[in-house]
């Protein structure tokens, strides 16, 4: 998992209840929580998206381009509200979407907006075709979509949950705790981990379990929110445990 994401600073989980597709219902919705969901929406996953578009033949500046157009016409003309969460998974809505919008709309768009309508300001995207140039090269297009998508999804469990303990003043205990939760459980070095949190071993151990246990739920309750209602959530559990270990 050593891809690197472009840090997302808004928080989503305990702003708005889990369910099916939130960050969508949110986005399309009024109130407060609205910019913030399409805030997320557009950080969470500009760079699966831009990602595709390299992958698909597009040079880099003209994948910058597309991926800032489609957001801001996302955003503009409200595609999201005919996004039917009945018709599937919100990343298959998105880069169908994202695909469409190469065909049809980007020699017109890209014309008229070049330079303009830009999503992500350009300071948070230094670097990221070097980050680029470091994704798995053996991947197809999509299979790079999928991995950062996943990738996204779980960056954000990690950040809330992180947020969480520095909200409750543990973020010392969380930093000593956090490398547990991408650690086979038989690497897991209990005495070590109790001398850096000050404790003894079975407290550490219980500890470890706790947050193990807590971001699996967490991972589960992000995966599930981007599926359609009658989708089938542990198969798209293991499709994406599949695409973060490839």
């Amino acid at each position: 998992m050593g891809d690197r994401e472009p840090v997302n600073k808004t928080q989503v989980h305990g702003a708005f209840p889990v369910t099916r597709w939130t960050l969508v219902q949110h986005a399309v919705g009024e109130g407060s929580g609205s910019k913030a969901a399409l805030e997320s929406l557009c950080r969470n996953y500009w760079y699966p998206l831009y990602s595709y578009a390299r992958r698909s033949g597009v040079p880099a500046a003209d994948a910058e381009d597309l991926t800032q157009g489609f957001f801001a016409l996302l955003l503009e003309k409200g595609w999201l509200a005919d996004a039917d969460q009945a018709k599937g998974k919100l990343r298959t809505f998105l880069l169908t979407a994202f695909r469409r919008f190469q065909t049809n709309e980007w020699r017109k768009a890209s014309t008229q907006r070049r330079g303009q309508g830009k999503v992500i300001p350009m300071a948070e995207l230094e670097g990221i075709e070097e980050r680029y140039a470091d994704a798995h090269p053996g991947l197809s297009a999509e299979e790079l979509f999928d991995r950062h998508w996943a990738l996204a999804l779980l960056r954000n469990v990690l950040e809330n949950l992180e947020s969480e303990f520095a909200a409750a003043g543990k973020a010392r205990e969380y930093d000593s705790l956090k490398g547990v939760l991408m650690a086979d459980r038989g690497e897991l070095n209990y005495s070590k981990l109790a001398e850096a949190l000050g404790t003894s071993e079975g407290a550490a151990r219980v500890a470890a379990h706790r947050l193990r246990k807590k971001f699996r739920r967490r991972f589960r309750e992000a995966i599930s929110a981007t599926l359609d209602e009658d989708a089938d959530l542990t198969e798209e559990m293991v499709f994406m445990a599949k695409v973060l270990a490839d």
